[in-house]
């Protein structure tokens, strides 16, 4: 005679069923990323290689459709304990970067923590595929054919609206003397990039006045 084999659940351990839900929420978060709308200060996911981190865009500088500038932050930010462990795996080392809005999962959600570096307690590597956002001012000399040269470079700004207002105003400054500045030339104020391999090139604009070094570098090439 054989005897049946009774069956019984046991339930759960509660930590237990709070890492299958954290797992759960993760994969609804990966499969259904929310929508991240541009200039809302929202936090957003982004990829770095085969992780996903938080990224905190810069205000006024979140508005590129191919380019952001973020800083990417612990994922349990504005803890205090996530500031010291964000610092020893580097998170606030990195400053403002160049992020391409394609790298860009969607809004934050916390339920992407654990797929981060800092849930693996793993530093961030040196490469990110991030460079550092930073700007600069480019003052171009250029003849009717498109030739000419580069008069002055400013930089490196921190924020493109400050680096906006100093190319508006030097050429404002220029505007008034157009035909005087260099003769066979149309010089211009715009927008550039910062390039860090050439810094040396660069004067940093927070600590002159930009005005008194438009006027000594037009004095030096018309010496």
């Amino acid at each position: 005679m054989f005897s049946r084999c009774a069956t019984t659940s046991r339930a759960v351990a509660p930590e237990d069923q709070a890492v299958v839900d954290g797992f759960r929420a993760m994969l609804a978060a990966v499969r259904n990323p929310q929508p991240w709308t541009p200039d809302l200060a929202q936090d957003i996911a982004v990829r770095v290689g085969t992780f996903i981190e938080r990224a905190h865009p810069r205000p006024g500088d979140d508005q590129g459709t191919e380019t952001i500038a973020v800083s990417l932050v612990h994922p349990d930010t504005p803890h205090a304990a996530a500031y010291l462990h964000g610092h020893q795996l580097g998170y606030n080392a990195k400053g403002w970067l160049r992020c391409e809005t394609t790298a860009i999962l969607g809004t934050w959600q916390p339920a992407y923590a654990m797929l981060t570096h800092a849930a693996a307690n793993l530093p961030l590597p040196a490469d990110i595929g991030m460079t550092p956002a930073h700007y600069g001012v480019h003052v171009e000399a250029r003849r009717a054919d498109g030739t000419g040269y580069t008069l002055l470079r400013l930089g490196p700004y921190f924020q493109t609206w400050v680096a906006s207002h100093d190319a508006d105003h030097l050429n404002t400054e220029l505007a008034g003397q157009a035909a005087t500045v260099l003769p066979g030339f149309t010089v211009t104020a715009k927008n550039a990039l910062f390039d860090v391999n050439d810094h040396e090139s660069y004067t940093d604009p927070y600590l002159t006045d930009i005005t008194a070094l438009l006027a000594d570098a037009i004095a030096e090439v018309n010496a």
